[in-house]
């Protein structure tokens, strides 16, 4: 059982103060019988109370707010976590079985979200890909990693060239982009098939086949497989998650697991920067953030500094 000790630094900086910043943060890594957390701290600058609820998809989200003026937002999030080996499905059960149990749980209310797929421009491709896969033949858990093989040698893993807006249609006509990218187009593939996927945000720590999407966030998929639950599939590195994934949230899409999100007052442009450190061994260095000179943390919240700002704001409009 692997001990991974993460920071995780997420700083926007903005061209012009802003105020009223409403945030939303999904780092609180999944509490589970594979996974058991050991501590988390959050540090965000200005010290707002954060606080805590969980959402449809049983992930716990944190939201907080700061009300004074400011032109940075910075979120360190260190976690102490350990991670348990999952059993691979055995896949002994008959074949016609198992697509028969995913037919009857498509309608359920805990399934429904997870198995509606959404067309795009590989929408066509993928279903000529699909015939030529005897379902009499394949299980879901080999038709899931055969999809997973599919993106992983099509598709080539390119930083930049993708951002988080990216459409399907933009990946697609790629054949290039990074592990958000390839999980989306995995759970399109596997829902097409009749499969239960859902999309998952974590890390992804350092192990000897020296893994893609290594010192970032990493997205990966869980599909449903039957008789035996979720299994994660990560298409980025072609491998079943396990030991060497630590999972934070699930959802839909990355909409509903997007680390952290928010909405603030003001006219101005945001840049981020976001650096991740996965270790083995406790440390005691810190991430340190570098602030420029013109970045201004007000630490006292006041009314009048408020009203005058949201006036200069509206005068700019």
């Amino acid at each position: 059982m692997p001990t991974f000790f993460i920071k995780h630094l997420t700083k926007y900086s903005y061209s012009n103060l802003i105020i009223d910043g409403a945030n939303q943060i999904m780092l609180h890594p999944i509490q589970d019988e594979f996974q058991s957390v050991y501590s988390h701290t959050l540090s965000i600058n200005t010290n707002p109370k954060i606080e805590t609820y969980s959402d449809f998809f049983g992930n716990t989200v944190g939201s907080f707010m700061i009300l004074e003026p400011h032109n940075f937002l910075s979120v360190i999030s260190e976690i102490e976590v350990t991670t348990k080996e999952k059993l691979f499905p055995n896949d002994s059960k008959p074949i016609n079985e198992q697509w028969d149990e995913l037919k009857q749980i498509k309608n359920k209310p805990e399934f429904i979200d997870y198995i509606n797929y959404k067309k795009f421009d590989g929408t066509a491709s993928i279903s000529e890909l699909l015939k030529t896969k005897n379902l009499n033949q394949f299980s879901p858990f080999k038709i899931a990693l055969e999809l997973s093989e599919y993106i992983y040698k099509n598709f080539k893993y390119i930083q930049g060239v993708t951002n988080v807006d990216s459409k399907l249609d933009d990946v697609w006509r790629l054949k290039a982009g990074v592990c958000q990218d390839f999980a989306n187009i995995l759970l399109q593939m596997v829902r097409m098939v009749g499969i239960p996927a859902r999309y998952v945000s974590g890390y992804i720590c350092p192990n000897d086949s020296g893994s893609r999407g290594e010192g970032a966030t990493h997205a990966w998929v869980e599909v449903y497989i039957p008789f035996y639950g979720w299994l994660g599939i990560d298409p980025t590195n072609n491998t079943i998650a396990n030991a060497y994934h630590v999972r934070l949230s699930v959802g839909r899409s990355y909409s509903d697991c997007a680390p952290v999100k928010g909405v603030f007052k003001g006219t101005a442009k945001g840049d981020l920067f976001v650096k991740v450190k996965v270790s083995t061994i406790k440390k005691n260095d810190e991430l340190v953030l570098s602030l420029k000179k013109e970045e201004l943390q007000v630490d006292n919240n006041s009314y009048q500094q408020n009203v005058k700002l949201l006036q200069q704001m509206q005068q700019q409009q």
